[in-house]
């Protein structure tokens, strides 16, 4: 597992999220540019991630310690290999943190985490991760039909995943 100690990858470094990192991570994700992409959660969800032993709640860095970002993984544990990209969030946008942040937990995913299948959701409207994750390499596998309801009305999510030789393949 990522130690508390920084990971560089790709310019950027990426550690646990701390108690202490909450503010930062709960104001990105409540940011207007942000709000109508992501499913929010309480403080409380945020905690069960970064102290739970199936997931992995990441900052994201610049070298000289600035966050730009979070991300969130689970299924550490999974017998069947299948880690989900719960949520990458990218505060400081268009300066490429968000693909260098997918190129690092695919690495991650893969090499150190041994993964057989890397997955996530997008909200259907959500074209510009669409594009980063399908410029990524991973596939549409379907969509959940107006399976979440936000502000009175229903979204869809796209199921998107990356295996194992998908990821050899694509490097």
């Amino acid at each position: 597992m990522l130690s508390n100690v920084p990971v560089s990858f790709d310019l950027l470094q990426f550690r646990r999220t701390a108690e202490e990192d909450l503010d930062f991570v709960l104001t990105t994700e409540r940011h207007p540019d942000h709000a109508p992409f992501i499913i929010s959660w309480t403080p409380d969800q945020h905690r069960e991630a970064i102290y739970g032993s199936d997931k992995l709640h990441l900052l994201i860095e610049t070298p000289d310690g600035r966050p730009v970002g979070y991300l969130i993984l689970a299924g550490l544990t999974s017998p069947n290999r299948c880690i989900e990209l719960v949520r990458i969030t990218i505060a400081d946008q268009g300066r490429g943190y968000g693909k260098a942040s997918i190129r690092f937990v695919q690495n991650y995913a893969f090499k150190d985490l041994k993964a057989h299948r890397l997955w996530l959701d997008v909200k259907e409207h959500n074209a510009r991760a669409k594009h980063l994750y399908e410029s990524s390499g991973f596939k549409t596998e379907g969509m959940l039909r107006e399976c979440i309801r936000t502000n009175g009305r229903y979204e869809s999510l796209i199921v998107m995943s990356m295996l194992e030789r998908e990821y050899i393949y694509f490097l």
